[in-house]
């Protein structure tokens, strides 16, 4: 070989490479930031709050947004379910687009809250979660009542409540 084949060659390999990393890289947009929540339109349940203080974070039931201890206190007033979302995985995705696209379809008296499945190890373990696309449906105090695994659509979920 010589030598400008071989530095294609490496041109190839290089670009090659560079194009598997990003592809692996999980979609950071996909998943909200704990101090941030998708919301109903027709209500005022999005928060920013960029000082890390949640004492701001509404407490008003029928909302989809990122998972924080204290949300769970809603249960007390609906029905609270946390989603085991992966970024990568198709089924995961589905789903969330399903609900997004329904917001307006969530019962005023349900909390979707969406939870990184590759981050939250504590919380698997407690449910006993092995996999991603796993939805747990909780009282105030955080206990399991049900958990469920799959379905494509916000309808899927109301049905198991």
């Amino acid at each position: 070989m010589n030598k400008k084949t071989i530095i294609w060659l490496i041109v190839v390999l290089g670009v090659a490479v560079g194009l598997i990393l990003i592809s692996d890289k999980p979609n950071s947009s996909s998943f909200s930031s704990p101090h941030s929540s998708v919301s109903n339109s027709n209500t005022e349940r999005v928060v920013e709050d960029a000082g890390g203080d949640d004492s701001s974070i509404s407490t008003t039931p029928g909302s989809f947004e990122a998972y924080s201890p204290e949300k769970l206190a809603r249960a007390d007033e609906g029905d609270v379910v946390l989603f085991f979302h992966a970024s990568w995985c198709p089924s995961c995705r589905v789903l969330n687009k399903d609900i997004e696209n329904n917001l307006s379809n969530i019962p005023s008296d349900l909390s979707i809250l969406k939870l990184d499945y590759d981050t939250e190890t504590e919380l698997k373990k407690k449910y006993g979660v092995t996999y991603q696309h796993t939805l747990v449906q909780v009282d105030s105090s955080g206990e399991m009542i049900q958990k469920w695994s799959g379905g494509s659509n916000l309808d899927s979920i109301i049905s198991k409540l």
